[in-house]
């Protein structure tokens, strides 16, 4: 993680001006999806310590408490590399987010000792980033991480594990996403341009870490692509009023 950390400060923040720790306000930008996808990774870069720390014999409140913050530990010095380049600054808003997604890992962990509901990305590629190549991205890599207009966050709660004796498949979820779309920028034009829409989505998922399999390797990685969203029909409701049905929604 510290290797890490260096790495990203000489690749990226040693090309921009270095000014003083000092903290700045962007709650209101991107329509929040910045702060989702904050709380998204936090959950997942927990969960994933978590794993690591019980394959090594952690102990049990070890591995929930050190591994289940790997993601809180690792974004906060992501902040302080922020807090320390003139172009941006600490964020206590991406701080919040962070919390809440290391909190989602560990309070489940404590309260059933399994994660019951969990925290999902999908993304798609979306004309957006041809309007705004610097922001939104260039390349196919850049757009899928960075063009928040095809970002969707889920959370998928496995029905099976809140009602076990409903009879249903184990691997069987329901999830609500969270998305946005219209934006070129970090807000929106004072007038003219595309209209800004919040998205919340309705899909039936998939639990990949539920499907029994025997193979280490396998079960590894299924575990590991269980932080995507299977794509599956969806509902979508619109913030400007619309109600769209989707034959697949990625």
């Amino acid at each position: 993680m510290v290797g890490t950390l260096i790495i990203l400060d000489q690749a990226w923040y040693a090309e921009y001006e270095r000014s003083p720790m000092h903290s700045f306000d962007d709650s209101g930008e991107w329509l929040q999806m910045d702060k989702v996808g904050h709380f998204f990774s936090a959950y997942t870069l927990g969960s994933w310590g978590h794993a690591l720390m019980q394959r090594c014999g952690a102990s049990t409140g070890s591995a929930r408490w050190v591994g289940g913050s790997l993601g809180f530990f690792f974004l906060t010095g992501v902040e302080l590399l922020d807090g320390t380049s003139a172009g941006w600054g600490f964020s206590w808003s991406d701080m919040a987010a962070n919390s809440i997604g290391t909190g989602l890992f560990i309070g489940q962990d404590a309260l059933w000792g399994e994660q019951r509901i969990v925290a999902k990305f999908s993304a798609h590629l979306t004309p957006y980033a041809e309007q705004s190549p610097d922001l939104l991205g260039s390349s196919t890599m850049e757009r899928f991480l960075k063009d928040y207009n095809g970002q969707t966050i889920w959370l998928s709660a496995n029905l099976h594990r809140f009602m076990p004796r409903a009879g249903l498949p184990q691997w069987l979820s329901v999830s609500v996403g969270y998305g946005a779309e219209g934006m070129v920028s970090a807000f929106p034009p004072e007038e003219g341009g595309d209209p800004w829409y919040r998205q919340i989505y309705l899909a039936p998922d998939i639990d990949l870490a539920r499907i029994k399999v025997r193979s280490r390797a396998l079960r590894t990685a299924l575990f590991v692509l269980g932080s995507i969203k299977f794509p599956l029909p969806a509902l979508e409701f619109t913030s400007n009023g619309q109600v769209n049905a989707h034959w697949v929604v990625f």
